[in-house]
């Protein structure tokens, strides 16, 4: 896409992570759209620093509707947008020690009543499910359904998808403000002043600063740093190992390759916005939880990173017009599950904006559900 700034637009998107390029595809057919990012490429933040999995429960009862009715775009994406899907199978378990069985069986009910495919598995299906798992780890859900998403791919494709279509991207532009005009927005930006109708606020970790900046509320969207790092082992694990999950959010781990792991001690540490990185502390932190769950001994740590996972108070996804200032709709908060719900916070949001309702599982959710007017 071009790295220059056009001087009007109808749909100004703040942002070309996950969430600004699928908007910006399913918007172009429909409306002139222009993304801005700040940084030298888009999805340099939360989107390239994915643990890059699809799990139903992941997020919690709330979100999980969103995700559901995501599956089918990226499993079986239209012809014209992939010529492939964008998810491998992978599986998951949800695993506790033996006080923490009510925690599973809560978990298994909670998300069976979804509709989830889940279930629970017993001690000894658990042992042969993950070699060398300590005996105090003997409860756990199982769901087959678990997926590896093939982030960089889907990211790439939401933006050629957009561009196709007639959207551009002006890189390394950095909005700065925005004054009222005609019922419409100028934007300032580092590159220059852009007309636009409506402002849609894509900003990950900058949303409330984004909204500040033209005189919206805050809707109180914090960031949080999660910790990543890839751990070769001294023991040959099957690059298929199912995602492994605490029942308690204490960490998550899953195959790579043979003999090694993605590891996160699944950390929420308050953050400023910013270019975040790994801290020691949490990367030897995670691999102490770790040893604590398997016997698996610790060869090297081969690659660490972090990223900011950004959630609404109430932590479900904010998306629609805000409540107070108009053509100035929100498209942020989707904390650590923003890929795997991204069709479907796209359409509903696009709907909003004029493109037609989505059909199917993603027409049928209520978008006032994540409106920021819940805020008010």
């Amino acid at each position: 896409m071009t790295a220059a700034t056009p001087s009007s637009t109808d749909i100004l998107i703040v942002g070309a992570g996950i969430a600004g390029a699928s908007l910006a595809a399913a918007l172009a057919p429909y409306r002139r759209v222009m993304m801005i990012e700040a940084e030298d490429a888009p999805g340099y933040h939360a989107t390239g620093r994915s643990a890059a999995f699809w799990q139903e429960s992941y997020g919690g009862v709330g979100v999980q509707p969103l995700t559901a009715a995501s599956f089918a775009a990226l499993h079986d994406p239209d012809p014209g947008f992939s010529d492939r899907g964008f998810l491998a199978p992978r599986t998951a378990l949800v695993v506790g020690r033996a006080a923490e069985a009510a925690r599973i069986d809560a978990f298994v009910a909670a998300f069976d009543a979804q509709g989830v495919d889940v279930a629970r598995v017993g001690a000894t299906a658990l042992a042969a499910a993950i070699p060398g798992l300590r005996p105090e780890w003997s409860e756990a859900a199982f769901e087959p359904s678990c997926c590896d998403i093939d982030v960089g791919r889907l990211h790439s494709a939401y933006l050629r998808a957009a561009r196709r279509r007639g959207a551009t991207l002006a890189t390394r532009t950095r909005f700065v403000a925005a004054q009222r005009r005609d019922g419409g927005w100028i934007a300032q930006t580092s590159q220059g002043d852009i007309d636009a109708a409506v402002i849609v606020n894509a900003a990950g970790a900058w949303a409330d600063q984004v909204a500040t900046a033209c005189g919206a509320a805050p809707v109180g969207i914090q960031p949080y740093r999660r910790t990543v790092a890839q751990v070769r082992l001294d023991v040959a694990t099957p690059a298929g190992l199912p995602l492994v999950a605490h029942v308690g959010g204490d960490f998550y781990f899953k195959g790579e390759s043979e003999g090694r792991i993605w590891l996160s001690p699944h950390d929420e540490t308050p953050s400023e916005p910013c270019d975040t990185a790994p801290d020691e502390v949490d990367v030897a932190i995670a691999i102490d939880r770790l040893q604590s769950v398997v016997d698996w001994p610790v060869a090297a740590v081969e690659r660490k990173w972090a990223g900011l996972r950004s959630f609404a108070p109430d932590r479900l996804p904010v998306f629609g017009p805000d409540p107070a200032v108009r053509n100035f709709f929100w498209c942020a908060g989707q904390g650590g599950f923003g890929i795997q719900t991204a069709p479907a916070i796209a359409g509903l949001t696009a709907a909003q904006l004029g493109a037609p309702v989505p059909g199917g599982a993603i027409g049928a959710i209520d978008p006032a559900v994540f409106a920021p007017s819940r805020f008010v």
